[in-house]
């Protein structure tokens, strides 16, 4: 196996790991968050608008995290820089 093919297999193992870590994490918090802000609405129904916009800013947030490591795994698969360095090396 040469240099160029085990960079290949390290970015798409390494961004299959960082996608599927990196879901799992917001995917809870997101559930838990959701959760909870369904239960402050049955505790509270007059603060239903308040919870509601503070919860749907609250996933934004989280769910950016997503977005970052779907965008880090893009980078790795499509945008490597050792992809260049490596086929200058090798001549290719």
């Amino acid at each position: 196996m040469d240099n160029l093919t085990l960079i290949a297999i390290a970015s798409i193992f390494t961004a299959g790991i960082c996608i599927s870590i990196g879901s799992i994490g917001p995917a809870l918090g997101e559930g838990k968050a959701l959760a909870q802000a369904l239960s402050s609405i049955a505790q509270q129904p007059d603060e239903t608008n308040t919870i509601t916009r503070t919860l749907f800013v609250g996933l934004a947030m989280v769910e950016s995290t997503a977005i970052y490591c779907f965008v880090v795994s893009m980078i790795l698969i499509f945008a490597n820089p050792f992809w260049n360095y490596f086929l200058s090396r090798a001549g290719g």
